[in-house]
């Protein structure tokens, strides 16, 4: 199945950035969206971004819009998410997913293994 990796995770103090990466490998779909989920300490997983196969769609969750931003290079089979002033209540941990389709959808059928952020106040 289709392999994901995280990283660029760490600790930062609030107002700065990071910018977290996700390789993928494996047995690709011919086309797959992508998106990002976080789950922050004794919470559920929450929806972050997500970006369609072609990168020309996407879609922010309300509480990073103007902050965030998702992106791809499907050349190098790469996803990215550019976090700006970040805040405490990003601390969480940043997973991977792709979806056996071009489209972005609710539902996604491959997970990384996620990287820790942490914001500091």
């Amino acid at each position: 199945q289709v392999h994901l990796v995280e990283s660029g995770g760490g600790l930062v103090q609030a107002g700065g950035s990071l910018r977290l990466s996700c390789v993928v490998s494996g047995r690709t779909p011919r086309a797959y969206s992508m998106a990002w989920f976080r789950q922050a300490p004794g919470k559920g997983r929450e929806f972050v971004a997500a970006v369609s196969w072609s990168g020309g769609t996407t879609k922010d969750e309300d509480s990073v819009k103007g902050r965030f931003a998702i992106s791809r290079d499907n050349a190098k089979k790469e996803m990215y998410l550019e976090m700006n002033n970040l805040k405490p209540e990003d601390t969480a941990v940043y997973y991977c997913a792709a979806a056996d389709r071009a489209t972005i959808d609710v539902y996604f059928d491959f997970w990384g293994q996620g990287t820790q952020v942490t914001v500091s106040s």
